[in-house]
């Protein structure tokens, strides 16, 4: 279904409430300008759309310091759990192993869960 966005600069009409969120995600509506779905008279706040207010800008769903750190971590601890495989310490280089993939598993769950536009 159709929705219409009413700013200050004018109106533009999406093909359906998905791009309305694609584009509230991108910063494209600001929470003062006006939707109203096809068909209805009724404007209302973008703003003051549970789902938009609860999808993240752009700017919050990026990769973050802390996933950064993480996957650093991830490289280095795999490649010592590779080296000591190499040489042989194989009780280590699976306390290692295991240990990063424990680490990797949460840090790749954490960034699936982010929420996703419909």
């Amino acid at each position: 279904m159709k929705h219409t966005v009413r700013s200050k600069d004018g109106e533009l009409t999406y093909e359906s409430f998905g791009a309305v969120e694609k584009a509230w995600l991108m910063g494209l509506i600001d929470p003062d300008d006006e939707i109203r779905e096809d068909g209805s008279e009724r404007w209302r706040k973008a703003g003051a759309l549970p789902i938009l207010r609860a999808a993240k800008r752009r700017s919050e769903g990026t990769f973050d310091g802390n996933q950064i750190a993480l996957s650093i971590v991830g490289i280095g601890g795999g490649s010592i759990a590779l080296y000591l495989l190499e040489v042989g310490n194989y009780i280590w280089g699976g306390v290692v192993a295991l240990a990063v993939g424990a680490m990797v598993t949460q840090l790749v769950t954490r960034i699936i869960k982010k929420r996703k536009p419909h």
